[in-house]
């Protein structure tokens, strides 16, 4: 087993089924990247100016607002307990 010093990959922990070890490392990948760890690493290796941190939390932002009132508009619309089918027609 490798070892690696960060924190965050102390927790993570993979199986290895059957000698497959290029299928737990696919996996390992896919649970870093969607908890943003390689885009954070990414992010830090290159100075970032304070605008450029502004303007990229201003938009995460926006984008957390956009996915959270589709995610209401969605959930509304494929309710199956509603009286009317269509409201506002």
């Amino acid at each position: 087993m490798v070892r690696l010093c960060h924190l965050k990959f102390v927790a993570r922990t993979v199986l290895v089924k059957n000698k497959n070890v290029d299928g737990a490392v696919s996996v390992l990948n896919r649970i870093l990247s969607s908890e943003g760890v390689f885009a954070h690493f990414r992010r830090r290796m290159y100075y970032e100016k304070p605008w450029q941190v502004r303007r990229r939390v201003n938009i995460e932002i926006c984008k957390a607002i956009y996915n959270e009132d589709m995610t209401n508009k969605i959930t509304f619309t494929m309710r199956k307990n509603r009286e009317e089918a269509w409201p506002g027609c």
